[in-house]
Protein backbone atom coordinates (compact mmCIF):
# COMPACT_ATOMS: atom_id res chain seq x y z
CA UNK A 1 0.00 0.00 0.00
CA UNK A 2 1.85 3.29 -1.01
CA UNK A 3 4.11 3.21 -4.18
CA UNK A 4 6.21 6.23 -3.48
CA UNK A 5 10.20 5.94 -3.47
CA UNK A 6 9.51 3.80 -0.13
CA UNK A 7 7.02 1.30 -1.20
CA UNK A 8 8.72 0.75 -4.20
CA UNK A 9 11.59 0.33 -2.30
CA UNK A 10 10.12 -2.38 -0.54
CA UNK A 11 8.70 -4.09 -4.06
CA UNK A 12 12.62 -3.75 -5.02
CA UNK A 13 13.33 -6.09 -2.10
CA UNK A 14 10.11 -8.27 -2.18
CA UNK A 15 11.47 -9.13 -5.35
CA UNK A 16 14.37 -11.07 -3.92
CA UNK A 17 12.64 -13.55 -1.92
CA UNK A 18 10.39 -14.67 -5.12
CA UNK A 19 6.80 -14.19 -3.93
CA UNK A 20 4.01 -15.86 -6.29
CA UNK A 21 3.10 -12.27 -6.72
CA UNK A 22 3.16 -8.39 -5.56
CA UNK A 23 0.52 -6.13 -5.91
CA UNK A 24 0.69 -2.65 -5.29
CA UNK A 25 -1.71 -0.33 -4.43
CA UNK A 26 -1.74 3.62 -5.05
CA UNK A 27 -4.28 6.33 -6.09
CA UNK A 28 -1.59 8.07 -8.61
CA UNK A 29 -1.30 6.35 -12.35
CA UNK A 30 2.05 7.08 -12.60
CA UNK A 31 3.49 5.83 -9.27
CA UNK A 32 1.62 2.79 -10.39
CA UNK A 33 3.28 2.55 -13.56
CA UNK A 34 6.84 2.89 -11.75
CA UNK A 35 5.50 -0.06 -9.80
CA UNK A 36 4.89 -2.00 -12.62
CA UNK A 37 8.63 -1.08 -14.09
CA UNK A 38 9.65 -2.03 -9.86
CA UNK A 39 8.27 -5.25 -10.46
CA UNK A 40 5.06 -5.61 -8.96
CA UNK A 41 2.87 -8.06 -10.94
CA UNK A 42 -0.71 -6.31 -10.26
CA UNK A 43 -1.42 -2.48 -9.73
CA UNK A 44 -4.63 -1.05 -8.09
CA UNK A 45 -6.37 1.79 -8.01
CA UNK A 46 -7.60 3.26 -4.80
CA UNK A 47 -11.00 3.98 -6.54
CA UNK A 48 -12.71 0.82 -6.34
CA UNK A 49 -13.39 -2.13 -3.66
CA UNK A 50 -9.32 -3.40 -2.95
CA UNK A 51 -10.06 -5.65 -0.44
CA UNK A 52 -12.36 -7.98 -3.25
CA UNK A 53 -9.53 -7.40 -6.02
CA UNK A 54 -7.14 -8.50 -3.19
CA UNK A 55 -9.12 -11.57 -2.38
CA UNK A 56 -10.04 -12.45 -5.80
CA UNK A 57 -6.10 -12.31 -6.98
CA UNK A 58 -5.06 -14.67 -3.31
CA UNK A 59 -7.80 -17.40 -4.04
CA UNK A 60 -9.64 -15.44 -1.25
CA UNK A 61 -7.48 -15.90 1.62
CA UNK A 62 -6.15 -12.21 1.17
CA UNK A 63 -2.33 -11.02 1.25
CA UNK A 64 0.46 -13.04 2.86
CA UNK A 65 2.29 -9.93 4.23
CA UNK A 66 0.46 -6.42 3.51
CA UNK A 67 3.27 -3.52 3.71
CA UNK A 68 1.95 0.13 4.60
CA UNK A 69 4.22 2.38 3.04
CA UNK A 70 2.24 5.72 2.95
CA UNK A 71 2.21 6.66 7.01
CA UNK A 72 -1.98 7.56 7.21
CA UNK A 73 -3.95 5.60 9.44
CA UNK A 74 -6.51 4.59 6.44
CA UNK A 75 -3.72 2.78 4.87
CA UNK A 76 -2.79 1.09 7.91
CA UNK A 77 -6.15 0.23 9.02
CA UNK A 78 -6.81 -1.21 4.96
CA UNK A 79 -3.42 -3.37 5.34
CA UNK A 80 -4.88 -4.86 8.55
CA UNK A 81 -8.34 -6.07 6.25
CA UNK A 82 -6.27 -7.28 2.99
CA UNK A 83 -3.81 -9.45 5.11
CA UNK A 84 -5.37 -13.46 5.15
CA UNK A 85 -5.55 -14.96 8.43
CA UNK A 86 -1.89 -15.54 9.72
CA UNK A 87 -0.45 -13.40 7.77
CA UNK A 88 1.85 -10.15 8.65
CA UNK A 89 1.26 -6.54 8.17
CA UNK A 90 4.37 -4.58 8.01
CA UNK A 91 4.02 -0.89 8.63
CA UNK A 92 7.34 0.92 7.25
CA UNK A 93 5.55 3.91 6.97
CA UNK A 94 5.97 7.33 8.97
CA UNK A 95 2.72 8.24 10.84
CA UNK A 96 1.71 11.58 12.18
CA UNK A 97 -1.79 10.95 13.98
CA UNK A 98 -3.42 7.98 15.58
CA UNK A 99 -4.51 4.70 13.72
CA UNK A 100 -7.02 2.08 15.10
CA UNK A 101 -6.19 -1.09 15.79
CA UNK A 102 -9.17 -2.87 15.60
CA UNK A 103 -8.66 -5.93 17.84
CA UNK A 104 -11.98 -6.70 17.99
CA UNK A 105 -11.63 -7.64 14.53
CA UNK A 106 -7.72 -9.02 14.44
CA UNK A 107 -7.47 -11.04 17.04
CA UNK A 108 -9.03 -14.47 15.80
CA UNK A 109 -7.16 -13.67 12.84
CA UNK A 110 -3.73 -14.36 14.85
CA UNK A 111 -1.94 -10.99 12.74
CA UNK A 112 1.85 -10.12 12.94
CA UNK A 113 2.15 -6.41 13.18
CA UNK A 114 5.44 -5.10 13.03
CA UNK A 115 6.48 -1.31 13.18
CA UNK A 116 9.96 0.41 13.22
CA UNK A 117 12.61 2.22 12.01
CA UNK A 118 15.18 1.07 9.37
CA UNK A 119 17.62 -0.68 11.55
CA UNK A 120 20.43 -0.76 8.68
CA UNK A 121 21.30 -4.47 9.57
CA UNK A 122 20.84 -5.06 6.20
CA UNK A 123 22.77 -2.17 4.82
CA UNK A 124 25.88 -4.07 3.91
CA UNK A 125 23.91 -7.26 2.15
CA UNK A 126 22.05 -4.74 -0.30
CA UNK A 127 24.97 -2.48 -0.54
CA UNK A 128 26.25 -6.10 -1.89
CA UNK A 129 23.28 -5.99 -4.25
CA UNK A 130 23.66 -2.69 -5.71
CA UNK A 131 27.50 -3.64 -6.30
CA UNK A 132 26.50 -6.94 -7.69
CA UNK A 133 24.07 -5.45 -9.72
CA UNK A 134 21.29 -7.27 -8.34
CA UNK A 135 19.64 -4.18 -6.54
CA UNK A 136 19.48 -0.95 -9.33
CA UNK A 137 19.19 2.15 -6.93
CA UNK A 138 19.39 4.27 -10.27
CA UNK A 139 16.09 3.36 -10.98
CA UNK A 140 14.49 5.68 -8.65
CA UNK A 141 15.96 8.68 -10.49
CA UNK A 142 13.16 10.31 -12.32
CA UNK A 143 14.46 14.42 -12.40
CA UNK A 144 18.37 15.67 -12.66
CA UNK A 145 19.01 19.24 -12.44
CA UNK A 146 22.00 21.09 -12.03
CA UNK A 147 22.60 23.71 -8.83
CA UNK A 148 21.29 26.35 -10.41
CA UNK A 149 18.19 25.04 -11.09
CA UNK A 150 17.58 24.19 -7.68
CA UNK A 151 14.10 26.09 -6.98
CA UNK A 152 12.95 24.48 -9.92
CA UNK A 153 13.83 20.98 -8.72
CA UNK A 154 12.24 21.45 -5.36
CA UNK A 155 8.98 22.35 -7.40
CA UNK A 156 9.19 19.25 -9.58
CA UNK A 157 9.63 16.93 -6.43
CA UNK A 158 6.90 18.67 -4.36
CA UNK A 159 4.16 18.28 -7.09
CA UNK A 160 5.51 14.81 -7.66
CA UNK A 161 2.16 13.69 -7.84
CA UNK A 162 1.77 15.75 -11.50
CA UNK A 163 5.62 15.13 -12.35
CA UNK A 164 6.07 11.30 -11.47
CA UNK A 165 8.97 12.64 -9.53
CA UNK A 166 10.46 9.84 -6.93
CA UNK A 167 14.08 11.22 -6.43
CA UNK A 168 15.78 14.33 -7.83
CA UNK A 169 19.49 14.50 -8.33
CA UNK A 170 20.99 17.78 -7.74
CA UNK A 171 24.29 18.16 -9.75
CA UNK A 172 27.48 20.57 -9.91
CA UNK A 173 28.16 21.45 -13.69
Amino acid sequence: MGAGPIGLAAIATARLYSPNQIIAIDPVDARLEAARRFGADITLGTGGDIRSAVAERTGGLGADVAIEAVGIPETFESCTRLVRPGGHVANIGVHGRPAVLHLEDLWIRNLTITTGLVDTSSTPTLLSMVAAGRLDPGQFITHRFGLEDMEKAYEVFSNAQDTGALKVVLTRD
